[in-house]
């Protein structure tokens, strides 16, 4: 049993730890990621949303290439570095704040400086300056930003979508949008259960990216007629785009199962006290995320915690968070023994009270390691701060009107806490605070193969066209952020995503260059040439007629045959 559990856990390292100089990329990867003749984007072009706020935002290949376009216009690029500046200021601790600041109003609002933005007025400029000067919050370069937003998403935009590089943003969303099937990907070990299926490590064979792919198996969704969760699920996992919650990478669907793709490692509880407290800055992030759209999580435990490689935060598992209308309140018993909010087991109405009383479970927890009961007083052992036994009181109030987080604040009442004072919230949502652990990529952050209890089969249940419906909804390939931040996280975008080649437009951008014709296979060829002759080539035997291409199949699938072969049917012959 350890030697199987080594073997599995080596494969496991070598397939996490990368693939060589590709990074786990196929060899053909840059076949599977051809961008298509720019003729083949045209229906795309009439239909896609002309949307500043999609294409040039949100959308992170969208995002580059309206930059790249902005960089060749000088009055332009001046915009963005502007913009990218205030982003500096609002990230830079709050001691070096002020500096900042003032470096912004030297370079982009004086009259003599090479970059000066001419559409702010000088008296909306100096009262930014004395503002700076008394308090240089956050938001002091808002209206500045908006100014320069609008002007961007007007005449420029339109020019844009005119040039070069919207063409090529049409490509890849032609790309994006292709079809998704299981050999998308290489698929790997299990690396645990869930509700309705099997959790597997996966690799994207273009890309080399790693996911963990959640498995919904056809029969044991509909024999516990769990379609509604599992929609539900998915289409949440589309809407929220967080740092620290899970994202949802692709969805397609086998003969026996719907699969989800996401971020893969997981961790382990029982901390000392400074590591717990960047963790529940985190999660109360992921937190703010999920209630900012008005979804409610429902199950926060340690088990639905996970750490992506770099070793951030990952809200997981959200089969029970549900979107909660504007100005409603919900019920429902849901969640697990032992995490679940006072109100949620008595049936109350609530809205988003139980994820804090979560929280305040988590970093209990993860500070003390015991799992507390609803009904035992808690007991704080010395491993806790005051602060520390502060928070976990003020989120484990049993009253929700008198937790923290469920004053009319939400998060930002949280993230108000003394315990959080050294947490910069700015530089954490950006990922520019560095982790307190790091998982190591060669080592196996899940049970060995050998102890995760295997499913027994789905017996009496059909499956008939009347579940079509359901997987038509479920089945929808790609999912566009993330899949657009893989492109670019590996690299690909940066190796594909070229205009030229020695001086000359690609053929794939000129509309006066035709598409050339793909490229065909060995059999294809081999297979057309036979079928074109008059008279099939043949190999003379024993009185038999053997096809010369039925013959090079053989000896290629079957290379033990070429011996016999030749013993037998001599020479090749054609007919006289």
């Amino acid at each position: 049993c350890d030697g199987r559990k080594y073997c599995a856990n080596t494969v496991q390292r070598s397939l996490v730890s990368g693939g060589g100089k590709r990074n786990g990329r196929s060899k053909k990867w840059k076949e599977m990621l051809k961008l298509p003749h720019i003729s083949q984007c045209e229906e795309l072009r009439r239909t896609i949303d002309r949307d500043y706020t999609s294409l040039c935002e949100k959308q992170p290949i969208g995002r580059l290439l309206f930059r790249q376009y902005c960089d060749t216009r000088p009055e332009l690029k001046r915009c963005i570095d502007f913009m990218d500046a205030v982003a500096m200021y609002q990230l830079a601790p709050d001691e070096k704040r002020r500096d900042f600041g003032l470096n912004v109003l030297d370079t982009y609002f004086n009259n003599g400086s090479a970059a000066h933005l001419p559409d702010i007025p000088q008296d909306v400029v100096a009262a930014c300056r004395e503002r700076l000067e008394q308090s240089p919050c956050k938001e002091l370069f808002n209206d500045f930003n908006k100014i320069v937003r609008d002007y961007l998403s007007g005449a420029p935009f339109s020019s844009y979508q005119e040039s070069m590089h919207f063409s090529r943003f049409l490509q890849w969303k032609w790309l994006e949008r292709q079809p998704v099937t299981k050999n998308t990907f290489r698929h790997y070990r299990v690396l645990g259960k869930g509700g309705f299926g099997e959790v597997c490590a996966c690799q994207v064979r273009a890309t080399g990216k790693m996911y963990a792919c959640k498995k919904l198996e056809k029969k044991r969704v509909k024999k516990r007629k769990g379609e509604a969760m599992a929609l539900n699920e998915k289409r949440i996992l589309e809407k929220v785009n967080s740092s620290f919650v899970v994202s949802l990478a692709y969805a397609y669907e086998t003969k026996d199962a719907l699969c989800l793709f996401h971020i893969y490692n997981m961790g382990n509880s029982g901390f000392d006290e400074q590591r717990a407290i960047f963790y529940a800055a985190e999660i109360c992030c992921g937190l703010e995320d999920l209630h900012r759209e008005r979804i409610v999580y429902r199950d926060l435990k340690p088990e639905n915690i996970l750490l992506d490689d770099r070793g951030h935060i990952r809200i997981s598992d959200l089969g029970l968070a549900v979107q909660i209308p504007e100005g409603d309140t919900i019920r429902g018993r849901v969640g697990t023994v032992g995490y679940m909010a006072p109100e949620v087991i008595q049936n109350e109405s609530y809205n988003f009270s139980p994820d804090w009383w979560g929280l305040g479970c988590l970093i209990f927890e993860m500070i003390q390691v015991d799992r507390r009961v609803r009904e035992d007083p808690e007991e704080y052992s010395d491993k806790f701060s005051e602060e520390a036994k502060d928070i976990c009181r003020q989120l484990l109030s049993k009253d929700p009107k008198e937790r923290l987080g469920c004053q009319g604040q939400g998060g930002a009442g949280v993230k108000q806490h003394p315990i959080f004072r050294n947490i910069n919230f700015k530089r954490l949502e950006a990922n520019m605070q560095d982790p307190p652990f790091i998982p190591d990529p060669r080592a196996v952050y899940c049970k060995d193969v050998l102890d995760i209890e295997q499913f027994s089969t789905v017996k009496g249940v059909n499956l008939d066209p009347t579940d079509d419906d359901f997987y038509h909804k479920f089945v929808t390939g790609s999912v566009s952020i993330p899949w657009q931040n893989e492109m670019i996280e590996m690299e690909c975008f940066k190796e594909i995503n070229i205009y030229e080649t020695d001086g000359v437009l690609c053929s794939d951008l000129d509309v006066n260059r035709p598409n050339p014709p793909p490229k065909r296979g060995f059999f294809y060829r081999l297979f057309r040439r036979e079928a074109s002759a008059s008279a099939p080539a043949t190999v003379r035997g024993g009185g038999a007629k053997v096809p010369v291409s039925l013959l090079l199949l053989s000896l290629f699938l079957f290379p033990g045959l070429v011996q016999k072969v030749s013993t037998v049917y001599g020479i090749f012959n054609t007919p006289e």
